[in-house]
C-alpha cells in the first residue's frame, strides 16, 4: 500500500538533514553558504531571507546549476513550513550536493521568530507580463529585475550607438535614462539612428529620443541634457549615475570622460564605429585599464577620420551598440564577464570577432593614482583636451 502524503513527507525527512532557523540565521553571512527559497513567486512577494536566491520548487533541477555550479558548497533550503524544502534537500542530494539542509518550520517559523526578512519590490500585474522572460532567466530573475529597475545609466549621445542603447535598455527596464546631445535630428542621421522618425526631423535629439523611450515604455524616467559635455559641466551631469555609456565621437571628450570617471569611479561602457568595423571594452576604474591606458595619446586625425567624413554601414551603430547594451546590463545585474580588460575588435564584412588583451598601466597619469590621493580641489578640474590632442595629432 503507497504511503500518504504526511507518511511520505516524514520519509523524506528521515532521510535529509534538518536545520533550525537560528543556525541558519548564523550561517546566512557565510560566502560558502547558499540560502535557497523554493517557494512560488507570490510567496516571496511577502518577504523572504535577506540574501537568499529564489527558485521555485519546480524549476529547481533546471536552475540551481545556473546559482550553485559548486556541488561541494553548503546548500540551505527553506519553503513556506518545512515540507517542500524537505523534497528539494532529497533532490539535491541525489543531484550530487554533498552538504544540504532543511530549515525546519519554514519561513513561517523564520518569521515568527523575528529573524531580519527582505521584502522585495512588489511588480504590477503589466511588469510582470513585460518582465516574464527575465523572470525566467537565473542571471536575472526577480532579484535582477529590481537591479535594472533601480539603475540610472547615462547614454552620451542619442545618434547612431545611443539609439539602439537607448531602446534596449529602456526595454529592458533599466528606470532612470539620462541622455546627453546638443543638437537637432537631421534627414541624414535616419540611415542609422533609429531612434528618430521622419516627423521628428528639426527636433532636438533628446525630446526625439525621450518619446520614442517613453512610447516603449513609459515607466522609465528619462533625464535630458541638452548640451555638449565639457570640462565646466561633466561632474554635475554624470554624478549619481551607475553606468556612464560612451557614444561620442571626439578624443577630447573621450579624455574628459575618462579622467572624470576614474575620479567618481563610474565605469563606461565605451564604443566607436567606422565603416564596416567597431570596438568595444568596459573601463572600469580600479579593476581594469581605462581609456588611457588603452590610448595614453590620440591617434593622428588621418588614422581616426569621422563617419560623416569616411562613412559608417546603416546596420553597425546596431550591431555595436547591442553589444554596449548587453555589456550595461552585466554590470547592473553583476552576471556575466563584462568585457573589463578587453577590447573587442568587429568586422562586419568578415563577420569575424577580434579580442584584444588591454592591461593597466602602472605609470598612468590617471588611473595610478588612488582615488584617495585626489584632492576636493583637483577634482573638477581638468586641462585643455582640444589643445592636447591637437599637438597628439
Amino acid at each position: 500500500m503507497a504511503p500518504s502524503g504526511a507518511e511520505f513527507i516524514r520519509q523524506i525527512k528521515s532521510q535529509i538533514k534538518e536545520i533550525d532557523p537560528k543556525d541558519v540565521d548564523a550561517l546566512r553571512g557565510d560566502d560558502n553558504v547558499v540560502v535557497v527559497d523554493v517557494r512560488e513567486n507570490d510567496e516571496v512577494a511577502q518577504g523572504k531571507i535577506p540574501g537568499a536566491v529564489h527558485i521555485p520548487r519546480g524549476y529547481l533541477e533546471s536552475r540551481i546549476d545556473g546559482f550553485v555550479p559548486d556541488r561541494d558548497r553548503k546548500v540551505l533550503v527553506y519553503c513556506a513550513a518545512g515540507s517542500r524544502s524537505a523534497l528539494a534537500a532529497k533532490t539535491l542530494e541525489e543531484l550530487g550536493y554533498g552538504d544540504v539542509e532543511s530549515m525546519t518550520g519554514g519561513f513561517t517559523l523564520w518569521k515568527d521568530r523575528g529573524y531580519d526578512v527582505e521584502v522585495p519590490r512588489t511588480f504590477t500585474p503589466e511588469q510582470r507580463a513585460r518582465y516574464s522572460r527575465h523572470f525566467l532567466l537565473n542571471e536575472v530573475g526577480i532579484e535582477g529585475q529590481q537591479k535594472l529597475l533601480d539603475a540610472k545609466v547615462l547614454l552620451l549621445g542619442a545618434g547612431g550607438l545611443g539609439s539602439p542603447i537607448a531602446l534596449y535598455l529602456a526595454a529592458a527596464g533599466v528606470g532612470t535614462l539620462g541622455i546627453v546631445d546638443d543638437d537637432v535630428v537631421d534627414v541624414s542621421n535616419l540611415q542609422r539612428q533609429v531612434i528618430h522618425k521622419s516627423s521628428t526631423v528639426g527636433v532636438s535629439k533628446v525630446e526625439s529620443a525621450k518619446a520614442a523611450i517613453n512610447d516603449l515604455n513609459p515607466d522609465v524616467d528619462v533625464k535630458l541634457y541638452e548640451t555638449r559635455l565639457d570640462a565646466t559641466n561633466i561632474m554635475d551631469i554624470i554624478s549619481g549615475y551607475d553606468v556612464i555609456v560612451d557614444g561620442v565621437d571626439n578624443f577630447p571628450t573621450r579624455y574628459l570622460l575618462n579622467d572624470a570617471t576614474v575620479r567618481l569611479q563610474i565605469p563606461v561602457v565605451s564604443a566607436s564605429i567606422l565603416g564596416f568595423d567597431g570596438q568595444i571594452s568596459v573601463f572600469a576604474p580600479y579593476d581594469g585599464p581605462c581609456y588611457r591606458c588603452l590610448y595614453p595619446v590620440p591617434p593622428p586625425a588621418e588614422l581616426a577620420p569621422s563617419c560623416g567624413a569616411n562613412g559608417v554601414l546603416g546596420v553597425l551603430p546596431g550591431t555595436v551598440g547591442l553589444l554596449q547594451a548587453t555589456e550595461v546590463i552585466k554590470l547592473i545585474i553583476g552576471q556575466g564577464e563584462p568585457l573589463i580588460g578587453r577590447l573587442l575588435l568587429y568586422e562586419a564584412l568578415s563577420a569575424s570577432f577580434t579580442e584584444l588583451k588591454v592591461r593597466r598601466d602602472p605609470h598612468c597619469p590617471i588611473c595610478s593614482r588612488e582615488p584617495g590621493s585626489i584632492t576636493d580641489e583637483e577634482m573638477g578640474v581638468f586641462p585643455d583636451y582640444e589643445a592636447f590632442c591637437a599637438a597628439a595629432g
